[in-house]
């Protein structure tokens, strides 16, 4: 008989691990996503958003599924905040590939997609705010990868000359995040990415 598996779509919230269990030294003081649903006890996160980062993580107890998604050419498209008004140099350098560190190595990420946002995106709030206009002027850019290394996009950006202050997934391949809110999970059938 075939195993019925379960997959879910999540906004996971800024603040969370992207994770179930958690033995690392402040176990207790953590946030963890079996707070946001009672989901199976084979549940897994397919890839990973730091626990500054924000917005769609897919879940699933499918490991086939999360592997496919993980180590295949799937896009992941992120919104980033960035410290100043991006420029276009900064994002023809972002869609030629940046070095990075990685491990303590260097890393040249792969040519992506790369571009500046003319509007604020419409998120949910985060939980922690930003800063405020006191302390410069900030823009939004949107980065497209098929890969997805420890902390890349941030490392990216900072490597262009504009750091990080609020990273969110907005996409997995086909699945966007829409108007979902922080927080929110939704069960779905199948995963089609």
């Amino acid at each position: 008989m075939k195993k019925e598996h379960s997959h879910f779509i999540l906004y996971k919230p800024y603040g969370y691990l992207s994770q179930f269990i958690n033995n690392g030294p402040k176990k207790n003081s953590k946030r963890l996503l079996g707070e946001l649903y009672s989901f199976p006890k084979e549940t897994m996160a397919i890839g990973r958003l730091d626990e500054d980062s924000e917005g769609l993580l897919l879940l699933t107890t499918n490991g086939k599924v999360s592997y496919e998604i993980c180590n295949g050419p799937v896009e992941k498209e992120y919104y980033a905040q960035v410290d100043g008004i991006v420029t276009d140099s900064a994002i023809k350098m972002l869609q030629k590939g940046v070095e990075i560190g990685i491990n303590g190595k260097k890393y040249r990420t792969k040519p992506c997609q790369a571009k500046i946002l003319s509007s604020i995106p419409s998120l949910p709030p985060r939980a922690k705010k930003i800063r405020d206009s006191r302390h410069g002027p900030t823009s939004w850019v949107s980065i497209t990868l098929t890969e997805g290394k420890y902390r890349q996009v941030k490392k990216m950006t900072a490597a262009a000359g504009f750091p990080t202050l609020r990273l969110v997934r907005v996409r997995i391949g086909a699945i966007h995040v829409n108007n979902m809110d922080a927080g929110d999970v939704i069960p779905v059938e199948t995963l089609a990415y």
